[in-house]
């Protein structure tokens, strides 16, 4: 029996069709699914109905259904358009021809002919077209084989992330699996096209459908470096787990050997909280130029042990002097001369805390140094180990605070005195604070015994062997604020008017007997006007009576964000000073160097910052430092700073993104030393916005050591959704480092799906 077809053909005839009975009944016309849409369970799948329009429908009951003219058939989350189509009720299968569209899941498919079996998703497509949700990924092929509603294999086919008919990179293989349930695409034989320009070829190629990281070989990595010559990195990743990952990294170096790096990273949780880590090693098999062994080792850990205990390392090591400046690809790795090794323990509790630690340092010499010896780096000396307790509370008996810090540490040097020092800090306060004004009194006391040590080459003098002392310290900290309405660049504010005094008093004790084994003199700057002890570290507890004097404006806007703040302060000795590190005779002065600051961001645009060091004195600037930023838009920013220190350094830096067209951007840095007339580090780079694809390309010029400079360049493609092509090293972290406010051309962008 067959079913009359409907005239006239305009009309437009409408069935119900279910997946497990045959029964026809009527229904309303169903719209594509939304391609953000989840996809259903089989249960529902299967028992979803099925919807069927078009402008002739004929067929055998129960058996066959044969649509003719705008075919449209709905059925849960599949749709299917197209000019005729057959739908066998028993296999639940439909064939289609001519103009075919189907949306499925959110992808979308067109093609010449489909047959599909709805049950079980099975079928295939000729001469398709597909567009896939994840990824925003399309492409063509010859023919489309669905495997089921999840996988399907494209033969002859390619694959992008790019939009439009004529994508400017495409992958093109003889055979592509795409598995949305496993969120991978893998492929055969396969060429990369860009600009339909072949780029790179390989036998087998894997991706994330989704741009999520995936195990396999990155790209292969040329490069060139004026110490090493030709270089070739072939990284393979090992995605072991959401938590764990690692990356070999074996790199030929033309005039060194080989080299082989491994990092590996990983976080977690336990029991007792969370854990994290991670470790670098290089390791170079016969260095041709030094026909030895070389190696790198970075590794750092954390993690909780029980609850408040926790447990951690930071280990770094070289196999020489020479190691970071003949391979370091950084200003900032090649000017770290001293390696830390620390193991250490922390319990904390909620009024005290307590750090055990082990700690010593491997330090590399510039090679420059034996015939300039102020370049020689000082070891430090070794703690081992260092245990250190803190204890505290706030507003105790009616408003007091106190705290109190003890210290002991076992201090080891191979050429200097040795000893075990304990320090015993207890200190109490009373802040009085009250709107417009604080008040805060303190007296605190140092407490320290020594038990010195000789050794082979320094032996100690016997009335030198235990020493202690306990030194008192009182200070008063006040300080007032007004407030006013005011104007900043036309902008109504609120500025403050902030003085403070501060007032220390510290006896003098003779410490020339006592060692130095970790105290240096603190950094003279605004944070440390406030401070008691003139001197970082608990050998020296510096003598003073003394009274700060500072004044500082803000100007706030009505969000409380601050736009501009000045400070100006300066201290006043009221004796002099006759602690000192060494043997120098006291300093008697009547007052410090003038201290300036000012910083903000008095426009959406410009910034700026800003301090100056100023001897009244001798009428001259001691030290200076300022920077300024202009950031008028999006991927636009100017940074200009100078920084002095005189008689050491005087350094110029410039650096920027500026987009020099639509689509291209210019980046740049060079930080100029005026003293030594030469060019510590300098940049200079292009980057071009493809939408699906980012290319960079530029050089790097820096200081290794006192008489060697290393220049490495770069080039790099990003293809988004797929992977990086390029020459030398990171150079996307590069410019965020070297360039302060510089924005990624587009932050959303990922290239690291892509596998070999």
């Amino acid at each position: 029996m067959s079913w009359p077809i409907a005239t006239p053909l305009s009309r437009r005839w409408v069935f119900a069709l279910t997946a497990i009975a045959a029964s026809v009944a009527a229904s309303t016309h169903v719209q594509a699914a939304p391609a953000a849409q989840k996809r259903l369970s089989s249960v529902e799948e299967k028992n979803a109905p099925m919807t069927a329009q078009a402008e002739a429908i004929a067929g055998r009951p129960e058996r066959e259904v044969n649509l003719e003219g705008n075919v449209d058939l709905v059925r849960g989350k599949t749709r299917l358009t197209s000019d005729t189509a057959c739908y066998l009720q028993v296999e639940n299968e439909v064939e289609a021809s001519g103009n075919v569209r189907m949306w499925r899941y959110g992808d979308q498919y067109t093609g010449d002919l489909l047959k599909l079996n709805l049950e079980s998703g099975q079928g295939y497509m000729t001469n398709p077209t597909y567009k896939l949700e994840l990824n925003n990924a399309q492409g063509k092929a010859r023919r489309i084989d669905f495997l089921n509603s999840e996988v399907a294999v494209v033969s002859d086919g390619t694959y992008s992330t790019c939009q439009g008919p004529n994508p400017d990179w495409y992958v093109k293989s003889s055979t592509m699996n795409l598995d949305s349930g496993r969120d991978v695409g893998t492929a055969g034989a396969t060429v990369v096209y860009f600009k339909d320009v072949p780029i790179i070829g390989t036998p087998l190629l894997s991706f994330s459908l989704s741009g999520a990281r995936r195990s396999g070989w990155l790209p292969p990595t040329p490069g060139f470096s004026t110490k090493g010559g030709a270089e070739l990195t072939v990284p393979y990743y090992f995605n072991i787990a959401p938590n764990r990952d690692l990356t070999l990294s074996p790199k030929y170096i033309e005039r060194r050997g080989l080299q082989v790096g491994a990092k590996g990273r990983y976080i977690g949780e336990n029991d007792a909280g969370s854990y994290g880590g991670e470790t670098d090693l290089e390791f170079l098999l016969g260095d041709k130029q030094r026909n030895t062994d070389r190696y790198l080792l970075k590794s750092v850990h954390s993690q909780a042990l029980a609850p408040g205990l926790s447990f951690g390392w930071n280990v770094r090591a070289a196999s020489d002097d020479d190691y970071l400046g003949d391979f370091s690809t950084s200003v900032a790795n090649s000017a770290d001369r001293q390696l830390l090794r620390e193991v250490r323990t922390d319990y904390r509790s909620e009024f005290w805390t307590l750090t055990a630690r082990a700690q010593n340092y491997q330090v590399l010499q510039d090679p420059a140094a034996v015939q300039n010896p102020s370049l020689t780096v000082a070891r430090p000396y070794d703690r081992l180990p260092q245990i250190y307790f803190h204890a505290g509370r706030f507003d105790v008996g009616g408003g007091f605070d106190w705290a109190l810090d003890a210290e002991l540490t076992r201090f080891y040097h191979p050429e200097l005195i040795r000893g075990n020092r304990m320090v015993v800090t207890p200190q109490v306060s009373y802040p009085v604070i009250a709107p417009g004004y604080f008040v805060t009194p303190k007296l605190m006391l140092n407490a320290s015994s020594y038990q010195m040590s000789d050794n082979p080459v320094v032996s100690v003098a016997p009335d030198a062997q235990s020493l202690s002392r306990a030194i008192p310290t009182f200070s008063l900290d006040s300080g007032l604020m007004f407030e006013r309405d005011a104007k900043l660049f036309g902008r109504a504010t609120t500025q403050t008017l902030e003085p403070r005094l501060f007032y220390v008093y510290t006896p003098y004790r003779d410490q020339t007997l006592f060692p130095n084994f970790d105290t240096a003199a603190a950094t003279f700057n605004l944070a440390q006007l406030f401070t008691e002890n003139r001197f970082v570290g608990a050998d020296r507890i510096g003598d003073t009576n003394q009274v700060t004097a500072a004044i500082t404006s803000r100007f706030l806007e009505e969000s409380g964000a601050e736009r501009l703040r000045l400070t100006i302060g300066q201290r006043f000795y009221l004796s002099e000073q006759r602690v000192q590190l060494d043997a120098s005779t006291p300093v008697n002065t009547t007052r410090s160097d003038v201290l300036l600051a000012a910083a903000g961001r008095i426009s959406e645009t410009w910034g700026f910052d800003s301090a100056v060091q100023y001897n009244p004195g001798d009428s001259r600037v001691v030290s200076s430092n300022y920077t300024v930023q202009w950031q008028p838009a999006p991927k636009k920013v100017l940074n200009l700073g100078y920084r002095e220190l005189r008689g050491v350094f005087k350094n110029a830096d410039l650096s920027s993104q500026w987009p020099i067209s639509q689509r291209w951007y210019g980046v740049g840095r060079v930080s100029y030393s005026m003293l030594d007339k030469k060019i510590l580090e300098s940049l200079v780079g292009l980057e071009y916005n493809g939408d699906c694809w980012i290319f960079r390309m530029g050089a790097q010029r820096f200081v290794t050591t006192a008489n060697t400079v290393a220049t490495p360049i770069f080039f790099q493609l990003e293809l988004s959704g797929l992977s990086s092509f390029g020459v030398g090293n990171n150079s996307l972290q590069t410019l965020k480092t070297t360039i302060p406010g510089y924005q990624q051309l587009n932050p959303g962008f990922n290239s690291q799906g892509g596998r070999l």
